[in-house]
């Protein structure tokens, strides 16, 4: 289910972080799913458990999955309330925002890459 790439630098557990999300991302995996067990994902992913572990943890952390004692990680529903006229002015930020990093010189890749960074800060 989930994916590494054993020849990217990036510590496994930060490869496994980026795939739950990705999973998510492409409707993979739902809200109230529950996630492979860690002894599941370290033997699928040839990686130690305890990278698996960290990642779970830093999901948590997130707000992505919650732990429930004896069964295991959940995803949790982190989708916003759609709020029309909110949502309508998140987009008129990011349009103001993205306009005015293309006119400093970022592409939108680079955008990306930095908002993703900041947001394990």
């Amino acid at each position: 289910m989930f994916h590494i790439d054993p020849d990217d630098p990036t510590p496994a557990d930060t490869q496994i972080v980026r795939s739950v999300r990705a999973s998510i991302g492409a409707g993979v995996l739902e809200p109230g799913d529950a996630l492979p067990t860690v002894r599941q994902v370290a033997v699928e992913l040839r990686v130690n458990a305890n990278a698996v572990e960290r990642a779970y943890r830093e999901l948590e952390r997130m707000g992505v999955v919650e732990h429930r004692a004896g069964t295991g990680f959940f995803l949790v529903d982190v989708r916003p309330p759609h709020d029309e006229a909110l949502l309508a002015q998140l987009a008129a930020l990011e349009d103001d925002f993205l306009r005015r990093a293309s006119e400093l010189g970022f592409s939108l890749d680079e955008i990306i890459i930095h908002l993703d960074s900041r947001r394990s800060a």
